[in-house]
């Protein structure tokens, strides 16, 4: 959820964490801070609020250093005030730290410190860790980081620093995303691997229970233990300038922007002559496919509404037992899941705490796992092994877009593919979809051509006192997706429900303050759903309709309208979501929110 930066080089060093954090800040903005050191001494800046106040300080102050780190903090234990942003440094000035995750006997080692002596000044988890290593440090940092790794409990990963080793960092990771780096005489880590882009492509993402040592001659890994092993690096076939805003004012608005070359990226070289072949990625064979009786897809927060799209197409061509899953709730089930189970796990950082800790779950069960994420390498692909990479690229804004349009782009290619493997794939289905498929990135972009169309809309409705969202079917899972848009970045209330279900209570909500986003293709359920809309213009709320091109009949019920190209019934949600990131990014900018960094949420939730 924080974000880290470090570097050792004989560059400014201040100035490369200052830029790193900034590519970390939609990791965590509640504060930030800065710790260096020069001639054997710490010292260090913090502040509350953004990167560029850090940036302020540092300047007023001549701040400069040999090494440093940063952090960049997203609060779990203890408000946001200035003491408690990090970094934090020991009593005795002898080791200073960052931390990212959370620290389960904090209370417990800082009263057997407190019952020593020790003097803590903060109210967090963190102080507890740079304390303790204070405490043990005898001028062996190795040493002192197996003491700590040996008591602490929880989820972390730690960069450190040794105001006698003025030459090399330390860093140390169980559960919470770490990245290291190295070129030519300078040394890096960072929480994401994008903060590296502009120095190296080749990166070591630390595991579990490992830790590092960073100098400008190069990285030595360790686990927990302290016995040195080798570690291979991978290469990352990003580009930094995909971390640049170009011409847009938001990072959301370009990432909306990218999702039509998205689309066309994450079908090449997967489909062919209107046939799906995910051969090259997956050693799936036909037997092994026959085998499993049951899918599981398991997921949060948007990658969690991909998957509830996926469910939906694939119950149309396959015949399968599908269940979608929150991971937070799948870890805690005892729902039946063994060798006859293909499980699903999606996550856009492939961080996620709870997808990973769920994926340990299945695995340990006998499922067959597989794993979604747009970041090869990271910790779930490397503990799953089987995987489909999303080629979204980094993702900045907070609220995710292309990689919601990415992941069921490649789910529904995983449906058609693992229908086929099961002989279960009508031939004239397969080509039918993916035929269509090649077809949406055009048809996004159409709909990124009614932008101006739909940001007039979003102005009429900036100040509604909420919004209530339907559809069915495979209009449903899209209506999800657009009110949690919503909610993200405008913080107005936003709650979506399958249309059938309003008189089962959410009906009562309606009134002419709350207008109702009905999402209305014209596909078998159209009559039903206008049936719907009626209902909610009787109770007076305003409609806003999302229709099929060429549906005159709509015009009967409301005026606000935004039409989306004719595509197959089972690909609706790719043409609907475009609308509905881009109606809730105008309202939230209209509004003035801070649409790239919304309050309290992170991009990646790597914290239980």
């Amino acid at each position: 959820m924080c974000g880290i930066m470090g570097y050792v080089g004989d560059r400014d060093t201040t100035r490369i964490i200052l830029e790193g954090l900034a590519k970390h800040e939609y990791r965590g903005y509640d504060s930030a801070g800065i710790a260096v050191i020069k001639d054997g001494k710490i010292s260090e800046l913090r502040t509350v609020g953004r990167v560029a106040q850090l940036a302020e300080k540092v300047a007023a102050a001549g701040l400069t250093g040999d090494i440093g780190i940063g952090h960049t903090r997203w609060a779990t234990h203890g408000g946001v005030t200035e003491t408690n942003a990090h970094p934090h440094i020991s009593s005795d000035d002898r080791v200073v730290l960052v931390h990212n995750g959370i620290i389960e006997n904090a209370r417990e080692i800082r009263a057997e410190l407190e019952a020593k002596g020790i003097k803590f000044h903060t109210e967090t988890d963190t102080e507890s860790a740079v304390q303790y290593l204070g405490y043990v440090y005898d001028g062996d940092p190795k040493e002192a980081i197996v003491k700590l790794t040996a008591r602490i409990r929880g989820a972390f990963a730690l960069v450190i620093m040794f105001y006698d080793k003025p030459r090399e960092i330390w860093v140390a990771r169980k559960g919470s995303p770490l990245v290291v780096g190295h070129a030519g005489n300078e040394g890096f880590c960072a929480s994401d691997p994008t903060a590296l882009l502009e120095f190296t492509h080749d990166v070591w993402f630390m595991d579990d229970d490992e830790m590092a040592q960073i100098t400008r001659e190069g990285c030595r890994f360790f686990d927990f233990s302290g016995a040195e092993h080798e570690k291979a690096s991978m290469h990352l076939d990003w580009d930094a300038a995909m971390t640049n805003r170009g011409k847009y004012p938001h990072f959301m608005l370009k990432e909306i922007h990218e999702q039509p070359d998205v689309v066309a990226h994450t079908l090449l070289g997967r489909v062919a002559d209107d046939a799906v072949d995910l051969s090259r990625e997956l050693s799936w064979t036909p037997d092994e496919a026959a085998q499993w009786k049951r899918i599981h897809f398991v997921a949060c927060g948007t990658s969690h509404y991909a998957t509830i799209v996926a469910q939906h197409i694939m119950e149309t061509f396959g015949n399968f037992e599908i269940r979608t899953e929150v991971a937070s709730e799948y870890r805690y089930r005892n729902i039946p899941t063994g060798p006859d189970t293909l499980a699903v796990f999606v996550s856009q950082s492939g961080e996620t705490a709870d997808t990973l800790h769920a994926a340990r779950l299945a695995k340990s069960r006998g499922a067959k796992c597989l794993v979604i994420t747009n970041v090869r390498g990271s910790t779930i692909h490397r503990e799953v092994g089987d995987a489909l990479i999303t080629p979204a690229g980094p993702e900045i804004g907070v609220a995710a877009t292309k990689t919601f349009t990415a992941q069921i782009t490649i789910l529904t290619l995983l449906g058609l593919y693992l229908a086929k493997l099961r002989g279960e794939l009508d031939p004239n289905t397969e080509r039918r979809l993916v035929s269509a498929l090649m077809d949406i990135p055009g048809k996004q972009a159409a709909m990124l051509d009614r932008e101006r169309e739909i940001e007039l809309l979003a102005r009429d409705f900036a100040d509604a006192r909420g919004f209530f969202f339907i559809g069915r079917g495979i209009a449903y899972p899209p209506a999800l997706e657009g009110a949690l848009k919503l909610k993200e970045i405008s913080y107005l209330h936003a709650e979506a429900y399958p249309a059938g279900e309003m008189k089962h209570g959410p009906i009562a909500l309606l009134d002419k303050e709350l207008p109702v986003v009905a999402l209305v293709p014209k596909n078998e359920l159209w009559e039903k759903t206008i049936s719907n809309i009626e209902e909610s213009m009787a109770r007076k709320s305003p409609i806003i309709a999302l229709a099929t091109e060429g549906d005159d009949q709509i015009c009967h019920y409301t005026r606000n309208v935004i039409f989306t190209p004719e595509t197959e019934p089972e690909l609706f949600p790719f043409v609907a979501v475009v609308p509905l990131q881009l109606f809730a990014y105008y309202i939230a900018r209209q509004r003035g929110c801070d649409i790239d960094m919304p309050r309290n949420l992170a991009k990646s939730v790597t914290v239980e």
